[in-house]
């Protein structure tokens, strides 16, 4: 399809790869995103527009999604399906620190204004989003309350991780993986977790605290 056929949408996805490579040098910025419709091929007022309400967080949420998009091609529940749950989580989380692999300081820009304060909402939104395909593509099929536990327990490894990974420094990412595996040991106990804390003799169990340990683990 030409470029100048795409809707705005459309544009919006088509663009991040390219201003995610430029947001290495010049940020989330306007001269990314010139850079980025230059190489694509796209008119830069137009490009503009796609981006015009939500600026530098809009880049960010449509690279996010583009990768979100490529991981459910390049990894479906069929793919997935003859490894044990812990191996799905591993995959798909470290299939989308190789996606930004080589993009370490353009992530480290993006985190940096995803915690701003006025972008924390939907900061949060987008990593439940991600959270969410990443379980359905794993074979979670829950409704209940397991539905929500998973997912934010999930971004909180996955943020605590890309948190890692934009500062490791060791080689092939080691010290990253390592802490994956680690934070993934969580959640494979978070069934027993669970058990006690349904359990009425178990009063004291804190929710916020124990994802706050996974948020903030010990390194």
């Amino acid at each position: 399809m030409d470029v100048a056929d795409l809707t705005l949408d459309e544009l919006r996805l088509a663009l991040a790869p390219g201003i995610a490579d430029s947001a290495v040098f010049d940020g989330w910025s306007v001269e990314a995103l010139d850079m980025a419709a230059d190489q694509l091929g796209a008119d830069r007022d137009v490009a503009r527009l796609a981006f015009k309400d939500d600026g530098a967080m809009g880049m960010i949420c449509a690279w996010i999604e583009t990768i979100d998009r490529q991981m459910t091609l390049d990894l479906p529940p069929e793919t997935l399906a003859a490894m044990k749950i812990r191996e799905r989580i591993r995959s798909l989380v470290q299939y989308r620190l190789d996606a930004v692999a080589g993009q370490e300081e353009a992530l480290r820009r993006a985190l940096a204004i995803m915690a701003m304060p006025q972008n924390a909402p939907r900061a949060l939104k987008t990593g439940w989003n991600s959270a969410d395909v990443m379980w359905r593509l794993a074979g979670d099929t829950a409704t209940d309350y397991n539905h929500y536990t998973k997912r934010a327990i999930l971004a909180s490894i996955y943020g605590a991780t890309l948190a890692v990974f934009v500062d490791d420094q060791s080689e092939g990412k080691a010290e990253t993986r390592a802490f994956l595996d680690r934070r993934i040991d969580g959640v494979m106990k978070f069934e027993k977790v669970k058990a006690k804390w349904l359990n009425p003799d178990r009063e004291t169990f804190s929710v916020s605290r124990f994802l706050g340990r996974l948020r903030y683990p010990a390194r």
